[in-house]
């Protein structure tokens, strides 16, 4: 109880998920043709999940609210839509941020 398994690699198999997510849809956002406004902001907060992911260990309420930064600059952008899903399930198998 409150442990988590870890791959062959010694990795949390959350951490391989997320980065597997985020992974995939930096490569979707990257080869999108459409220029939107807020494509910057995406990318950048991309960018932090998966600098979290890298680190191991994620701080909960950070992976949100990166989580939320992107749904809302690439939620209307449909063909990227099955990517931020699969980012979505990742962040979940986290689970709740702590109440404080």
């Amino acid at each position: 109880m409150g442990r988590e398994r870890l791959t062959g690699s010694g990795e949390d198999p959350r951490v391989t998920e997320l980065r597997t997510a985020v992974s995939r849809l930096r490569r979707e956002l990257a080869g999108h043709p459409a220029d939107f406004r807020d494509r910057g902001i995406a990318e950048d907060e991309l960018a932090a999940l998966d600098s979290m992911a890298v680190s191991g260990r994620p701080e909960i309420p950070r992976l949100r609210r990166s989580l939320l930064l992107v749904a809302g600059a690439i939620g209307s952008v449909s063909a990227l839509a099955p990517g931020l899903r699969e980012v979505r399930i990742a962040v979940d198998l986290f689970g709740e941020p702590p109440r404080g």
